[in-house]
């Protein structure tokens, strides 16, 4: 009688469960291996955003080790001197409204597994110095839809950015002194006029204008002339102190400051500061009439905006009347465009009427 063969302890379900799981180790591992030698800069977290993969290309890019951050949360320390968090941590979170708050240039490309792009400057504390990166980071879901990892590549454009930000700084400056030219100025004079509107904060402006320019250059030539006006610029400039003042150079030997959230009397002080240090500069000029130096005339007008006054065209005239006087009354000297009548009269001039703003070079 034969007997009957006995069961196997392992079922048919059970070994074809380990032989899947054996496959799946396998896949996982060649996946590993195979983003270890990427050469894009590749790190992964999982659901607890911790770093999971941190490949060979991510170390030479950032410096840090992989067994320093491998296990833990601290991928940050990369990029950043002070924790905030990355573009994979805010994937894990499903964040993109926090993007704007760390990124200057980002993308949500929407939910449900598509991730985020972003990019900005980072410090690399590391390495010493500051990359801008471009980032982008999706997650990876299981066939559940249930989060088990975030992926996070970095591309290197720093050499693009600086690129980009020369070309736009030379379509911004003014390429004999270096201050902001004509075009830049009237964009930020709008940008500005619109936030002291917002604010009902007062915005000063400067004429600032060389006196008898026109003999200077006859006198001493243009080469001579442009060393004039270089030297000029750097006084002005460096009046330009706080982060939204603005100095540039509005035309030939004309130059204006933007000052915002200040009056009047401020501004004249700084004006006068800026006459008295070209002054100092000795600036020899010896053409007939126009005295031993180079000097200053300077006309200064600051007004909150108010409903009716739609552009900053009024602040503009106040400014250029205002410049126009100092030319009448002697030139080397400053003055406001709210005692523009006040000075006419202090001398003994006619005070019934100033002439309406213009242009007019007496240099």
């Amino acid at each position: 009688m034969t007997k009957p063969a006995k069961p196997s302890s392992k079922s048919p379900g059970r070994t074809s469960s380990k032989s899947s799981a054996k496959s799946v180790d396998v896949a996982d591992s060649y996946a590993v291996r195979l983003m270890q030698h990427l050469v894009v800069p590749t790190f992964v977290i999982d659901p607890k955003r911790r770093v999971v993969i941190w490949n060979r290309a991510c170390e030479r890019l950032t410096g840090l080790a992989a067994s320093d951050v491998i296990g833990t949360n601290k991928h940050w320390q990369a990029f950043y001197e002070t924790r905030r968090p990355c573009l994979a941590d805010l994937v894990a979170l499903d964040r993109p409204e926090r993007l704007p708050e760390f990124y200057s240039e980002y993308a949500a490309r929407g939910h449900n597994g598509l991730g985020f792009s972003a990019e900005n400057w980072c410090m690399m504390p590391k390495l010493g110095s500051q990359l801008y990166l471009a980032i982008d980071a999706g997650p990876i879901h299981d066939e559940a839809g249930h989060l088990i990892a975030v992926v996070e590549t970095l591309r290197d454009l720093t050499d693009q950015k600086r690129a980009e930000m020369a070309l736009k700084e030379l379509a911004t400056k003014d390429g004999l002194t270096g201050l902001s030219n004509r075009r830049s100025f009237d964009q930020m004079l709008m940008t500005e006029w619109a936030r002291a509107h917002r604010t009902q904060k007062p915005l000063a402006l400067l004429f600032v204008d060389v006196d008898h320019f026109k003999l200077f250059n006859d006198r001493h030539g243009h080469q001579i002339g442009d060393e004039c006006l270089r030297a000029i610029a750097s006084v002005v400039s460096r009046h330009a102190v706080r982060p939204l003042d603005l100095a540039g150079r509005y035309g030939g030997e004309e130059f204006a400051l933007i000052l915002p959230d200040m009056d009047c009397d401020t501004a004249c002080v700084i004006a006068d500061e800026i006459r008295c240090a070209v002054m100092a500069l000795a600036i020899a000029h010896g053409a007939e009439g126009a005295g031993d130096h180079v000097t200053l005339s300077v006309g200064v007008a600051s007004h909150i905006p108010g409903g009716a006054d739609g552009g900053p065209d009024r602040l503009l005239g106040a400014a250029d009347e205002a410049l126009y006087v100092a030319k009448r009354l002697g030139r080397n000297r400053v003055i406001c465009a709210e005692r523009v009548l006040a000075e006419f009269a202090s001398l003994g001039r006619e005070a019934a009427a100033v002439p309406a703003p213009f242009r007019r070079k007496t240099a």
